[in-house]
Protein backbone atom coordinates (compact mmCIF):
# COMPACT_ATOMS: atom_id res chain seq x y z
CA UNK A 1 0.00 0.00 0.00
CA UNK A 2 1.21 3.42 -0.60
CA UNK A 3 0.26 6.76 0.58
CA UNK A 4 2.22 10.55 0.66
CA UNK A 5 0.16 10.28 3.83
CA UNK A 6 2.69 7.30 5.73
CA UNK A 7 5.30 9.21 5.48
CA UNK A 8 4.40 12.84 6.40
CA UNK A 9 2.65 11.28 9.71
CA UNK A 10 5.13 8.96 10.64
CA UNK A 11 5.96 9.37 14.16
CA UNK A 12 9.34 11.21 14.83
CA UNK A 13 12.32 10.36 17.35
CA UNK A 14 12.78 13.13 18.92
CA UNK A 15 13.39 12.85 22.52
CA UNK A 16 11.35 15.18 25.40
CA UNK A 17 8.45 17.06 24.67
CA UNK A 18 7.99 17.49 20.81
CA UNK A 19 5.21 18.73 18.52
CA UNK A 20 4.70 15.52 16.19
CA UNK A 21 2.66 18.11 13.99
CA UNK A 22 1.15 21.58 14.53
CA UNK A 23 -2.14 19.88 15.92
CA UNK A 24 -0.40 16.91 18.46
CA UNK A 25 1.78 16.97 21.11
CA UNK A 26 4.31 14.16 21.13
CA UNK A 27 6.50 13.06 24.32
CA UNK A 28 8.88 11.00 25.17
CA UNK A 29 8.69 9.82 28.47
CA UNK A 30 10.86 8.33 30.67
CA UNK A 31 9.94 9.08 33.97
CA UNK A 32 6.93 11.43 34.13
CA UNK A 33 5.22 14.53 33.43
CA UNK A 34 1.92 16.52 33.74
CA UNK A 35 -1.03 16.79 31.31
CA UNK A 36 -4.29 17.92 30.99
CA UNK A 37 -6.66 15.21 31.99
CA UNK A 38 -8.45 13.85 28.62
CA UNK A 39 -5.56 15.10 26.56
CA UNK A 40 -4.02 11.49 25.85
CA UNK A 41 -5.27 10.49 22.43
CA UNK A 42 -2.62 7.22 22.00
CA UNK A 43 0.78 5.94 23.43
CA UNK A 44 2.59 3.25 23.00
CA UNK A 45 5.19 1.37 25.82
CA UNK A 46 4.98 1.16 29.55
CA UNK A 47 2.63 4.32 30.37
CA UNK A 48 0.61 4.96 33.36
CA UNK A 49 -1.90 8.01 34.15
CA UNK A 50 -3.20 9.03 37.60
CA UNK A 51 -5.13 11.96 38.77
CA UNK A 52 -3.03 14.39 39.71
CA UNK A 53 -4.53 16.84 42.81
CA UNK A 54 -4.10 20.70 42.62
CA UNK A 55 -2.71 20.94 46.13
CA UNK A 56 -4.66 22.82 48.79
CA UNK A 57 -4.22 26.69 48.17
CA UNK A 58 -4.55 25.79 44.30
CA UNK A 59 -7.51 23.21 44.92
CA UNK A 60 -8.94 26.25 47.34
CA UNK A 61 -8.85 28.91 44.55
CA UNK A 62 -10.37 26.49 42.13
CA UNK A 63 -13.31 25.58 43.83
CA UNK A 64 -13.90 29.66 44.25
CA UNK A 65 -13.66 30.16 39.88
CA UNK A 66 -15.83 27.08 39.03
CA UNK A 67 -12.17 27.29 36.86
CA UNK A 68 -8.92 25.64 37.40
CA UNK A 69 -6.64 23.26 35.88
CA UNK A 70 -7.45 19.32 35.93
CA UNK A 71 -4.72 17.29 35.62
CA UNK A 72 -2.93 13.79 35.50
CA UNK A 73 0.12 12.84 36.22
CA UNK A 74 1.82 10.52 33.11
CA UNK A 75 4.56 8.50 34.15
CA UNK A 76 6.50 5.48 32.72
CA UNK A 77 8.61 4.60 30.14
CA UNK A 78 6.94 5.38 25.84
CA UNK A 79 5.73 7.43 23.85
CA UNK A 80 2.87 9.45 24.44
CA UNK A 81 0.42 11.62 21.96
CA UNK A 82 -1.99 14.75 23.41
CA UNK A 83 -3.82 16.65 21.82
CA UNK A 84 -6.97 18.82 22.26
CA UNK A 85 -9.92 19.36 19.85
CA UNK A 86 -7.64 19.83 16.69
CA UNK A 87 -6.24 22.90 18.22
CA UNK A 88 -2.63 24.59 17.42
CA UNK A 89 -0.24 23.32 20.07
CA UNK A 90 2.57 25.88 20.69
CA UNK A 91 5.71 25.01 22.92
CA UNK A 92 7.34 27.23 25.59
CA UNK A 93 11.08 26.69 26.92
CA UNK A 94 11.44 28.27 30.40
CA UNK A 95 15.10 28.88 30.83
CA UNK A 96 14.86 29.64 34.80
CA UNK A 97 11.98 32.34 34.39
CA UNK A 98 8.49 32.47 34.84
CA UNK A 99 5.01 33.05 32.68
CA UNK A 100 1.44 32.95 33.58
CA UNK A 101 -0.88 30.77 31.05
CA UNK A 102 -4.77 30.55 30.55
CA UNK A 103 -5.72 27.51 32.20
CA UNK A 104 -7.65 26.67 29.58
CA UNK A 105 -4.59 26.47 27.50
CA UNK A 106 -2.56 24.75 29.20
CA UNK A 107 -1.92 20.99 27.69
CA UNK A 108 1.09 19.63 29.49
CA UNK A 109 4.41 20.32 31.20
CA UNK A 110 7.40 19.37 32.77
CA UNK A 111 7.35 17.81 36.12
CA UNK A 112 10.45 19.95 36.78
CA UNK A 113 8.24 23.31 36.35
CA UNK A 114 7.11 24.68 39.67
CA UNK A 115 3.67 25.66 39.15
CA UNK A 116 0.62 27.91 40.94
CA UNK A 117 -2.82 29.46 40.48
CA UNK A 118 -2.65 33.15 40.99
CA UNK A 119 -5.71 35.99 40.66
CA UNK A 120 -6.19 38.45 38.44
CA UNK A 121 -7.30 41.75 40.48
CA UNK A 122 -10.29 43.31 39.31
CA UNK A 123 -14.05 42.72 39.03
CA UNK A 124 -14.10 39.34 41.61
CA UNK A 125 -15.24 35.83 40.34
CA UNK A 126 -18.17 37.40 38.70
CA UNK A 127 -15.81 38.01 35.90
CA UNK A 128 -14.95 33.99 35.56
CA UNK A 129 -11.63 32.58 34.47
CA UNK A 130 -9.55 34.89 36.07
CA UNK A 131 -7.57 32.36 38.18
CA UNK A 132 -4.54 31.72 35.59
CA UNK A 133 -1.12 29.20 36.08
CA UNK A 134 1.67 30.74 36.91
CA UNK A 135 4.88 28.78 35.70
CA UNK A 136 8.43 29.20 36.64
CA UNK A 137 11.92 27.48 36.26
CA UNK A 138 13.37 25.56 34.00
CA UNK A 139 11.46 23.50 31.62
CA UNK A 140 8.91 22.96 28.74
CA UNK A 141 5.34 23.62 28.77
CA UNK A 142 3.06 22.98 25.69
CA UNK A 143 0.15 25.16 25.37
CA UNK A 144 -2.85 24.59 22.91
CA UNK A 145 -4.45 27.37 20.98
CA UNK A 146 -8.45 27.62 19.67
CA UNK A 147 -6.66 29.28 15.96
CA UNK A 148 -3.60 30.79 15.15
CA UNK A 149 -1.98 33.38 17.89
CA UNK A 150 -0.63 36.68 17.66
CA UNK A 151 2.11 38.19 20.06
CA UNK A 152 1.82 41.23 21.27
CA UNK A 153 4.95 43.46 22.58
CA UNK A 154 3.06 45.29 25.60
CA UNK A 155 4.67 48.27 26.19
CA UNK A 156 1.72 50.34 26.78
CA UNK A 157 -1.49 49.44 28.28
CA UNK A 158 -3.43 46.50 26.26
CA UNK A 159 -6.57 44.91 26.53
CA UNK A 160 -7.62 41.81 25.68
CA UNK A 161 -10.60 39.53 25.93
CA UNK A 162 -10.38 37.32 29.15
CA UNK A 163 -11.03 34.28 26.99
CA UNK A 164 -8.84 35.30 24.16
CA UNK A 165 -5.76 35.92 26.20
CA UNK A 166 -3.26 32.49 26.72
CA UNK A 167 -0.21 33.36 27.71
CA UNK A 168 1.70 36.47 29.23
CA UNK A 169 4.84 37.75 31.23
CA UNK A 170 4.65 37.46 34.48
CA UNK A 171 6.33 40.70 35.10
CA UNK A 172 2.83 42.57 33.48
CA UNK A 173 0.60 44.25 36.07
CA UNK A 174 -3.14 42.81 35.36
CA UNK A 175 -6.06 44.33 36.11
CA UNK A 176 -9.79 43.80 34.87
CA UNK A 177 -11.90 46.88 32.83
CA UNK A 178 -15.72 46.66 32.91
CA UNK A 179 -16.46 48.12 29.11
CA UNK A 180 -20.12 47.71 28.97
CA UNK A 181 -23.39 47.68 31.06
CA UNK A 182 -24.54 44.45 33.57
CA UNK A 183 -27.15 43.72 30.64
CA UNK A 184 -24.42 42.10 28.65
CA UNK A 185 -23.84 39.47 31.25
CA UNK A 186 -27.69 38.21 30.36
CA UNK A 187 -26.95 38.37 26.72
CA UNK A 188 -28.26 41.65 25.65
CA UNK A 189 -24.87 43.25 25.32
CA UNK A 190 -21.92 42.48 22.78
CA UNK A 191 -20.64 39.98 25.46
CA UNK A 192 -17.28 41.61 25.68
CA UNK A 193 -18.28 42.31 28.98
CA UNK A 194 -14.53 42.51 30.63
CA UNK A 195 -10.94 42.43 29.07
CA UNK A 196 -7.64 41.65 30.93
CA UNK A 197 -5.41 44.95 30.97
CA UNK A 198 -2.08 44.39 31.41
CA UNK A 199 0.38 47.11 31.87
CA UNK A 200 4.43 47.91 32.19
CA UNK A 201 6.85 46.05 29.96
CA UNK A 202 6.39 42.38 27.87
CA UNK A 203 4.42 40.40 25.60
CA UNK A 204 1.08 38.43 25.56
CA UNK A 205 -0.15 36.03 23.00
CA UNK A 206 -3.46 36.41 21.95
CA UNK A 207 -5.63 33.67 19.95
CA UNK A 208 -7.68 34.04 17.04
CA UNK A 209 -10.88 32.84 19.42
CA UNK A 210 -12.23 32.76 22.47
CA UNK A 211 -12.25 29.13 23.28
CA UNK A 212 -14.86 26.52 22.15
CA UNK A 213 -18.75 27.05 22.13
CA UNK A 214 -19.89 24.96 25.25
CA UNK A 215 -22.44 23.21 24.63
CA UNK A 216 -25.93 23.82 26.22
CA UNK A 217 -27.99 21.14 28.30
CA UNK A 218 -31.63 20.95 26.91
CA UNK A 219 -33.80 20.80 30.50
Amino acid sequence: MRSELFSQAQENDLPGMSLQNPRMLRVACDGEFYARRGAMVAYQGDIDFAFQGSGARRFAKKMLTGEGLPLMRVFGKGDVFLARDAWEIHILDLEDESITVNGQNVLAFESGLEWNIHRVRGMGIIAGGLFNTVFTGRGRVAIACHGTPVLLNVDQPTYVDTKAAVAWSTSLDTSLRSTVKAGALIGRGSGEAFQLVLEGRGFVLVQASEGAVRAVQQG
